[in-house]
Order: C-alpha cells, then sequence, then structure tokens
C-alpha cells in the first residue's frame, strides 16, 4: 500500500519570537502544501528521498542508527533526521519494524519561514501512520511532528506543526494549545520572499541571549507583542483590515528591534508599504526568509510588482483551511 499526505505551509501574522516566551501568536495556513508518499519494502530499512533539501538515503540496525548517503553528501543525514524521527515514533507506536520507502515532494521554500520542515513532519506523520495501521488523531500526529521539530530548532514554541496540522487561522500560546478564529473577511496578503535562507535556531538563540544580557529592556517588548497579537484577533474578528495593517507594522518593528530583521527584509517591507499596502512585516523567524503585506482587495497585483522590483519573489496567499490531510492510497 502506498500512501500519500499532504500538509499546508504557514504564515506568522503577529507574535513570532515572542510566542517562545509564552506570549499568543496568530497563524495561518496557506496554500502552498508539502506531499509525503510513503510505501512498504520488503528488506527492513528505511529509505528517505527529500528532493526539497537535496538529500536521500538509507537508515537500517536495529535502532536505526547506520545511515548511507545516497545524495546530499556529509548534509544529508542531519537533513532527513527530523524525517527519520517521525518514522521511528510511527513504527514505536505500532510495534511494527517494517521497512518503508518515504518520498518527499514539498512547494514550501526552505528555510524561508513558511513552516516548511514542520509540514514535511506533519505529511509524514500521516503518511506513515496509515501504512502502518495506526489510527492517529490529529492531536497524536502534531505531537509527533512537535518532536521533530526538536531535532532541528532546539526549543521550538510549537506555533508550525499545529498550524500544519490544524488548518485554517489560529490563535496559538505555548502551553495552551490552539484556539480556531473565524475570520469575517479572506485577508488580501502578499508574501516576499528574499531567496535568502537562515537558521530558526540561531536567530531564537539571539532573541535569547538579548534577552538575558538586558532583561528590563526585552522582557517588555515580548509583553507587548503579545497585546498586539491580543488586539489583532478583535481587528479579525471585526474585519478591520485597517487596523490590523497599523498593527503589522507595529509588530514588525519590534521585531527589528530585538534583532531578527535584515536589509533585504526591510527592503521588501518598504517597498510593499510604498506601493499602498496597509501594513508589511517580516513573518518567521526572520533573517532572511520571507515577509508578508496585507493590501487593499484590489492592491495585491501592485504589493506584488513593487516586491518583486525590490529583489523579491512574490506570491498571494490564500487561507488552507484544511491541515493535513490523505490525498491518495493505493
Amino acid at each position: 500500500m502506498r500512501v500519500t499526505a499532504s500538509a499546508p505551509a504557514k504564515v506568522i501574522l503577529f507574535g513570532e519570537h515572542f510566542v517562545v516566551y509564552g506570549e499568543p501568536a496568530l497563524v495561518m495556513a496557506v496554500e502552498r502544501r508539502a506531499y509525503v508518499s510513503t510505501e512498504p519494502r520488503a528488506d527492513g530499512k528505511i529509505y528517505i528521498r527529500a528532493e526539497n533539501v537535496g538529500a536521500s538515503g538509507y537508515y537500517s540496525g536495529e535502532d536505526l542508527g547506520t545511515f548511507e548517503a545516497e545524495t546530499g553528501g556529509a548534509e544529508a543525514r542531519r537533513r532527513l533526521e527530523p524525517i527519520k524521527v517521525v518514522i521511528e515514533e510511527a513504527r514505536r507506536l505500532s510495534g511494527k519494524n517494517l521497512g518503508l520507502n518515504v518520498t518527499v515532494e514539498s512547494a514550501i521554500p526552505v528555510a524561508a519561514g513558511l513552516g516548511s520542515s514542520a509540514a514535511v513532519a506533519v505529511a509524514t506523520a500521516a503518511s506513515a501512520g496509515r501504512v502502518l495501521d495506526l489510527n492517529l488523531s490529529k492531536d497524536e500526529i502534531y505531537r509527533m511532528a512537535y518532536e521533530a521539530e526538536k531535532v532541528i530548532h532546539g526549543t521550538p514554541s510549537g506555533i508550525d506543526p499545529a498550524i500544519s496540522t490544524y488548518g485554517g487561522t489560529l490563535m496559538y500560546r505555548r502551553g495552551e494549545g490552539v484556539q480556531p478564529l473565524a475570520l469575517k473577511v479572506e485577508l488580501p496578503l502578499v508574501i516576499g520572499n528574499t531567496g535568502l535562507s537562515r537558521s530558526t535556531g540561531n536567530l531564537v538563540a539571539g532573541v535569547r541571549r538579548l534577552k538575558e544580557k538586558y532583561p528590563s529592556l526585552v522582557e517588555p517588548i515580548l509583553k507587548i507583542g503579545g497585546k498586539i497579537t491580543a488586539e489583532a484577533v478583535k481587528a479579525l474578528e471585526t474585519g478591520n483590515l485597517e487596523t490590523l495593517g497599523n498593527l503589522m507594522n507595529i509588530n514588525h518593528g519590534l521585531l527589528s528591534a530585538v534583532g531578527v530583521s535584515s536589509l533585504p527584509l526591510e527592503r521588501l517591507v518598504y517597498a510593499a508599504r510604498m506601493a499602498g499596502a496597509l501594513g508589511a512585516k517580516l513573518t518567521g523567524a526572520g533573517g532572511g526568509g520571507c515577509m508578508v503585506a496585507l493590501t487593499e482587495a484590489g492592491g495585491l497585483g501592485k504589493v506584488a510588482r513593487a516586491i518583486e522590483e525590490a529583489g523579491g519573489e512574490a506570491f498571494t496567499a490564500t487561507t488552507a483551511k484544511e491541515g493535513v490531510r490523505i490525498e491518495e492510497e493505493r
């Protein structure tokens, strides 16, 4: 049996970085998906091919401790490890040491702040779980993907696997789980990609160091970030796009203050604002990766062109109302 599952990308509208310290974040699933196909193999090995990270290879041995790279060279094992962690847990839960072929195909840019690694982990859990006859709930899929995210990011907030699992628009607070939000209006959003990859773990660690060095300054910034998210939820519930845009601009200023913006991001953010965006900010970890702009209903094209003229890759984002799902079984 071959099972293909998919999970969506995400865009954090408010609260990235602050969410690590217990503040709420507002996040939306977007219709760019990672697809993972899983099927049994006879030799007990785990073969993973993930073209999105340019790596493939075989895990073998009783604890899957032996690795043989096929492509990706010395980096292959590190790049594939989060997927292997999910497979390992699925096999443990099933009690079956079944060999598996796992193939990843993703339309989500890697290391761009759109939750690529989490979407892959979520889709892997759903796909492998079905092949191994596990009747996994979405909560169980989320927990498996969260453990995989720890391999990459060290102390992840949990927001990425949550939105990829459940879909829609959510308010998330660490330790409290997710609160689904009903949008009054579809948000006209443009995402701009700088094309520069970065390490989420390094950026999160940088904020932590700044907080430890200047706690009396940084802790209030984190608290204000949480208040901005709370105000954004109110604006969403009333469909007040102007207020949402203003709050995005303020949120971006706070993220810049804690050191996670960059010149390429600032160019795209300001290009979007000058083209008439109601608000624009970096999204995700920052450093490089992506920004997001909120526009008037008729302003998507103009803002997208401005982002591209400033050196970014732009695309419009629509809400993925459905999170992880099984696409095909045969």
